[in-house]
C-alpha cells in the first residue's frame, strides 16, 4: 500500500519505489542510490529519492500510529467492521485522529458523568425526536443521589452528552475544518499597556488576513509576537459576518450534517443551545489550536525550504581554489587578526595588527602584511564582513598597490559563523595552540579557498542564511540541513588526504567516528595510496567503503581511476573499455576524441547497465570534475562603506547575502544588508525570488531608499525604476496586505506591481530576526 502510494505521488512506477526502498532499508544513502543504483531504481534522482525517503518515514509512521489505534478500540471491544475498513483506508494524520477521537483515553468528562447518571436515554430521545418537551421529558430524569437534582441539571448533562458525540464526529469535523480552511482569518491585535514594546510588531497591531492565504514569514511573526506576549491571535471563523448575533456559519454546517431542521418545535430551542455549545465552546478552540498548528507547520516547512536552498547555495559557492591565502578578521579596538594558510589550508603564520583607531598604526601594519605576504607567497587576501571590514578592506588595496610584483587579488567574504567556529571543540581539536581570536582569521582564509570544506564544520544555523529559524522545529530544521550538506559534500567528492573530519563526516557511509578514524589513520601512516587501503581503518567494514569509496579521491594514487566518480565496484568496466581501445588507463582518462567513438553499450553486461556505463564514459572526459562554478567576485564601490554614504539613486555591485520568499537581501559593503522586494526584481512576474537569485550571486542594485535611524536599506535590482515614483507609491500602500504571489485575473498584467518603499522595508519582525542572525 505505501509503495504504490508514493509511486503515483512521484508518477513513477512501484517497482522503481521498491528497488529504492530497499536499498535505503539496507543502509544505502540517497547520494549512492542517486549515483551508483540507477540500474535498480531505473534511474530516480536524488530529488525524487528525497521525497520518496520522506513519503516513507512519513506514511511508516500513520501505519504504526493506525496499528495502535486498532489494538486499542479492539481491546474496548468497539471495533466494528466499518470502523475498521475507515481506519485502514485513511492515510492522513488529521482525520486518522478524528477517526480515533471518541475512543481515545480521556479524562472524565462531563458528557461521561451526564452517562453515568443515566441521562444518555433522555439525550438521545431528545435529539431523535424535536417534538418532545425538553423540561418535561428531563422531569422523569431527576435523581439528586446520582448528582442531578432538578430538570436543569438533567438538560445540562442531557447536553454534555451531545456536545461530546457531535464534536466527536469525524465527518462532522472534516466539514467544518474543510470550511475554515477555505474561509476563516487569522487575527491579532496588540497587547493592550505594550504598544512600546511591541514596536516591531506595529504591522500586526490590527492585522487579519486568511488563514489559508498568509505567507509563511507573517505567519511565523504573528507566532513570534504572541509566543513574547505582544500579540493576540485568534481565528475569526465568519469575517463576512456582520451580525455576530445570527451565530456562525460552522453553526449552520453542524445542525445541517445531523439534520436539525428548526422548526420552532418543542425541543428546536435546546437543540439549537446544544449546537451553539458544541461550536464555541468544543469544536471552535479544538480547530483553531489544530488549523493554528497546521499553517505554523507549513509556515515552518517552507522557512525550513528557504533554509536548505539558501544554505545549498553558499555550501556550492565557488572555490577561490587551492593558493596561499592570508585571512584578516577586522576589529578596530582589538585589533585586525590575521592569519595565512598554505594551499593546503596548513596554518603558517598569525599575527595582530592595529590599523584603525585608538592605535591608528597604519603604517606599520602595511609593513607587516607585506612581508607576510612575500615571505609566504599570499596570493589571495580573504577580508571578513565585520565591524570594520571597509576599513581594513582600504588597507588590503593599499598593500596591494604597494606590492604590484605579488599579484595578489582581495576580496571580502562573510565571517557569519566564524565566531562560534573560534570557540567550538573541533575548532580545540584542529588548532588547539591557537588564540581563539586568531581562529577565525583562520576560517575566512579557509571559506574563501573552499566554502564548502570550511562551512561545514559550522552549525548551519549559525550562518545566519534563515528565515525564523529559531522559531520552528528544530528536529526537522536539523535533519533537513543534515540533508543539504549531505548532498553537497557528495556532489562535490571530497580529497581524501586533504579533508578535515568535519568533512568527512558528511560523505555517503562515514559518520563522526568514521571520519575521525580516518583521520587518525591519515596521521599515523600518512597518505592514502589507494582506496583500498580504506578498509584498513578501524571500523570501516565492506558496507561503509561501497557507500563512500565512490565520493572519495585520492590524487596522484596508485590507481589514477582514485582521482575520479568512478566506483571501485565498476573499475572492470574501465579495464573493459581499455582493453578494448587499446590504450591504458591514463591514455584514456581525458582522451575526449577516443572516448566520443565509444559505444556504451557495448560494455553493458549483467552487473553494469547502460546508465552506468554511460556515467563511467562521461567521468573518464573530465574526471573528478567539480560541480561548482566558476570563481568571481564582487566590487564594492570605493567611499561607500557605512548607511550614510548611500544615496538615492546609487548603483551598486553587491553579494546576494539571503533569499527570502518575500525577495532578497544584498551585501554592498555597508554592514547592513539591503532588501530588494520580490517586485523589484524584474519586469516580469514572478512568485519565487528565486527564479531571479541565489544567494552568493553578485548583482547589480540601485538605492531607492535609505532610512539611518532604522537602518533599513530599500533597493531594486530594475535599474530604470524611477525613486522618487516609487517612495510615493510606497507610503500610500498598505503593508500588512500581500504583496507579490498574485497572478493576473481578469486584467491585463505584463508587470510585477512596482515596488514601494513600505514592500521594500518589509516585516519589522523579520529584519530584526536577520539581523541578529548575522551579528551570531
Amino acid at each position: 500500500m505505501i509503495i504504490e502510494k508514493i509511486a503515483s505521488e512521484l508518477q513513477v512506477k512501484a517497482t522503481q519505489v521498491q528497488a529504492a526502498v530497499k536499498l535505503l532499508d539496507e543502509g544505502s544513502s540517497v547520494p549512492f542510490i542517486a549515483r551508483y543504483r540507477k540500474e535498480a531504481t531505473n534511474g530516480l534522482d536524488d530529488i525524487q529519492l528525497r521525497l520518496l525517503e520522506q513519503r516513507l518515514v512519513y506514511l511508516r509512521d500513520i501505519n504504526d500510529r493506525r496499528n495502535v489505534i486498532l489494538k486499542t478500540i479492539d481491546e474496548q471491544g468497539k471495533l466494528t467492521d466499518q470502523l475498521k475498513r475507515s481506519i485502514l483506508g485513511c492515510d492522513n494524520k488529521t482525520e486518522l485522529e478524528d477517526l480515533y477521537l471518541p475512543y481515545k483515553p480521556k479524562r472524565r468528562t462531563k458528557g461521561q458523568i451526564a452517562i453515568e447518571a443515566g441521562l444518555q436515554p433522555l439525550a438521545d430521545s431528545l435529539f431523535n425526536d424535536p417534538n418532545l418537551t425538553p423540561e418535561t421529558e428531563a422531569t422523569k430524569f431527576v435523581d439528586a443521589d446520582k448528582g442531578v437534582a432538578d430538570e436543569k441539571a438533567v438538560l445540562e448533562g442531557a447536553k454534555y452528552i451531545l456536545m461530546e458525540r457531535f464534536a466527536e464526529d469525524a465527518v462532522l469535523l472534516q466539514k467544518v475544518r474543510q470550511y475554515l480552511m477555505a474561509n476563516a482569518h487569522i487575527k491579532s491585535q496588540v497587547i493592550t499597556g505594550k504598544e512600546k514594546e511591541a514596536a516591531k510588531y506595529t504591522d500586526y497591531f490590527e492585522h487579519s488576513e486568511r488563514l489559508s492565504k498568509i505567507p509563511s514569514h507573517r505567519c511565523l511573526a504573528l507566532f513570534r509576537g504572541r509566543n513574547e506576549n505582544f500579540l493576540q491571535v485568534s481565528m475569526d471563523a465568519d469575517p463576512q459576518k456582520e451580525d455576530s448575533d445570527k451565530g456562525s456559519h460552522c453553526e449552520h454546517i453542524i445542525a445541517q450534517h445531523f439534520a436539525l431542521n428548526f422548526a420552532n418545535r418543542a425541543g428546536d430551542a435546546w437543540l439549537m443551545t446544544v449546537v451553539q455549545w458544541s461550536w464555541r465552546v468544543k469544536i471552535a478552540l479544538h480547530m483553531e489550536t489544530e488549523l493554528f498548528g497546521v499553517v505554523k507547520e507549513q509556515a515552518e516547512q517552507e522557512a525550513i525550504q528557504v533554509f536548505a536552498k539558501n544554505l545549498n547555495d553558499l555550501l556550492m559557492a565557488a572555490p577561490a581554489g587551492a593558493k596561499n591565502t592570508m585571512g584578516l578578521d577586522p576589529g578596530l579596538r582589538t585589533g585586525v587578526k590575521v592569519a595565512i594558510v598554505d594551499a593546503t589550508g596548513k596554518v603558517v603564520a598569525t599575527s595582530t595588527i592595529f590599523p584603525h583607531v585608538p592605535q591608528n598604526l597604519w603604517d606599520k601594519s602595511l609593513r607587516t602584511l607585506g612581508m607576510l605576504c612575500k615571505q609566504h607567497k599570499v596570493k589571495l587576501i580573504s577580508i571578513g564582513n565585520g565591524t570594520g571590514s571597509r576599513e581594513t578592506d582600504k588597507l588590503a588595496a593599499e598593500v596591494i598597490k604597494a606590492n604590484p610584483e605579488l599579484g595578489l587579488s582581495k576580496i571580502m567574504v562573510s565571517e557569519a559563523g566564524a565566531s562560534v567556529y573560534s570557540a567550538s571543540e573541533l575548532a580545540s581539536n584542529e588548532l588547539p595552540d591557537m588564540d581563539v581570536s586568531l581562529r577565525g582569521a583562520v576560517s575566512i582564509a579557509r571559506r574563501l579557498q573552499d566554502p564548502l570544506a570550511e562551512l561545514v564544520k559550522i552549525e548551519p544555523k549559525a550562518i545566519g542564511v534563515g528565515q525564523y529559524q529559531h522559531d520552528v522545529s528544530q528536529s526537522n530544521l536539523g535533519r533537513s540541513l543534515d540533508r543539504v550538506i549531505e548532498d553537497c559534500v557528495n556532489a562535490v567528492g571530497v580529497d581524501l588526504n586533504m579533508a578535515s573530519a568535519a568533512l568527512l563526516s558528511h560523505v555517503s557511509g562515514l559518520n563522526r567516528t568514521l571520519a575521525t578514524n580516518i583521520v587518525n589513520f591519515r596521521d599515523t601512516n600518512g597518505a592514502f595510496g589507494s582506496r583500498k587501503d580504506l578498509l584498513k581503518v578501524e571500523r570501516l567494514g565492506p558496507k561503509a567503503y561501497e557507500q563512500a569509496a565512490g565520493f572519495l579521491r585520492i590524487v596522484n594514487g596508485s590507481n589514477p581511476l582514485d582521482a575520479s566518480s568512478v566506483h571501485p565496484e565498476a573499475y572492470p568496466v574501465v579495464q573493459a573499455i581499455v582493453k578494448n581501445s587499446g590504450s591504458a588507463v591514463n591514455d584514456l582518462i581525458g582522451n575526449t576524441e577516443l572516448l566520443k567513438k565509444l559505444e556504451p553499450q557495448q560494455f553493458v553486461d549483467d552487473t553494469f547497465g547502460l546508465p552506468t556505463v554511460t556515467d563511467i564514459i562521461n567521468e573518464l572526459h573530465k574526471p573528478g570534475r567539480d560541480p561548482r562554478p566558476e570563481f568571481k567576485t564582487a566590487t564594492f564601490k570605493e567611499g561607500v562603506s557605512s548607511l550614510s554614504d548611500l544615496k538615492e539613486g546609487m548603483i551598486l555591485e553587491g553579494v546576494v547575502s539571503n533569499v527570502a520568499n518575500f525577495g532578497a537581501f544584498v551585501d554592498v559593503g555597508v554592514h547592513q544588508d539591503g532588501l530588494v522586494h520580490i517586485s523589484a526584481m524584474t519586469d516580469k512576474y514572478i512568485s519565487d525570488p528565486r527564479e531571479i537569485v541565489k544567494t552568493g550571486d553578485i548583482v547589480k542594485v540601485k538605492v531607492m531608499e535609505v532610512d539611518v535611524s532604522r537602518k533599513r536599506v530599500s533597493f531594486t535590482m530594475r535599474l530604470n525604476d524611477d525613486i522618487k515614483a516609487q517612495t510615493n507609491q510606497g507610503r500610500n500602500h498598505d503593508e500588512n496586505k500581500p504583496r507579490h504571489g498574485n497572478k493576473p485575473t481578469n486584467k491585463p498584467q505584463n508587470k510585477t506591481p512596482k515596488p514601494a518603499s513600505a514592500n521594500l522595508a518589509m516585516g519589522n519582525a523579520f529584519a530584526d530576526a536577520f539581523a541578529k542572525a548575522k551579528k551570531s
